[in-house]
């Protein structure tokens, strides 16, 4: 797929914490959805972008069990791209925690370079250094090296009514557990059959009341899924079970 240049809505954004909302749509509620939809959201400015996330983890994949636990406080951390990223594209070095329902993130952006440099310890001078120095802390603590691998197609709306509102809805989630360098390309194997959507709701409140009328009106509820969550679940754990090699990275055996 040709590289997207475009980034996402807080893609800037160093450090935020937001309500999440996921609602997960099959073909036929989506189309159903948008039909109403349409007249109250329109694309933002970045539109639709292909989303890379490079997840990390130790050799026992704590973080991620931990997180496909689904527990009250989790913590992931993760290079993101929008779009296939060359040596000196824009990238970001993420630490997503969640706690009760609560998303907070902690980020530093820089070239793919820069940002592998400083996983290595070295410091990217007057860019945000307290973030990457908790994120190194983090990558020390539990010895982390690249995971796992998803990429999605994202469509991302906003409310003209509602600067602080902001609608994704992602489709053909995909991953893969070798190559993993986001500079390799956003293929992958997909995680959910065609046309599985997951709408997801971002807002610094409560939900506009006319989203709620028109959700209850479709009988959509919220649901919960963690692409990366779903990957250990679903591929990550099974396979190491069928090895007998315990808790060892897919790519190591």
């Amino acid at each position: 797929m040709q590289t997207v240049r475009t980034q996402g809505r807080d893609a800037a954004q160093k450090n935020f914490e937001r309500k999440e909302k996921k609602y997960l749509l099959s073909a036929g509620q989506y189309d159903a959805l948008f039909g109403v939809l349409k007249d109250r959201l329109r694309e933002d400015g970045y539109g639709r972008t292909v989303i890379l996330s490079l997840y990390y983890d130790n050799g026992s994949y704590d973080l991620l069990g931990r997180s496909a636990d689904r527990p009250m406080y989790k913590e992931k951390f993760r290079i993101r791209s929008y779009g296939v990223p060359a040596e000196g594209s824009a990238v970001f070095a993420e630490i997503k925690k969640k706690f009760d329902g609560v998303v907070y993130k902690r980020r530093v952006q820089g070239t793919y370079r820069e940002i592998l440099d400083m996983l290595e310890g070295n410091i990217l001078p007057g860019r945000d250094v307290q973030i990457q120095k908790e994120i190194l802390w983090m990558k020390d603590r539990y010895d982390l090296a690249p995971a796992a691998f998803i990429a999605y197609d994202r469509t991302a709306y906003t409310s003209p009514s509602d600067p602080g509102f902001r609608l994704t809805v992602d489709s053909d989630i995909r991953y893969r557990l070798t190559d993993l360098d986001l500079r390799k390309g956003d293929q992958g194997i997909p995680l959910r059959g065609p046309g599985f959507r997951i709408m997801e709701i971002k807002t610094e409140g409560n939900m506009p009341l006319w989203l709620t009328q028109i959700l209850s009106r479709e009988k959509i509820y919220s649901g919960s899924f963690s692409k990366i969550g779903t990957c250990y679940k679903e591929v990550i754990v099974p396979a190491l079970r069928a090895e007998g090699n315990g808790y060892r990275r897919i790519q190591d055996v």
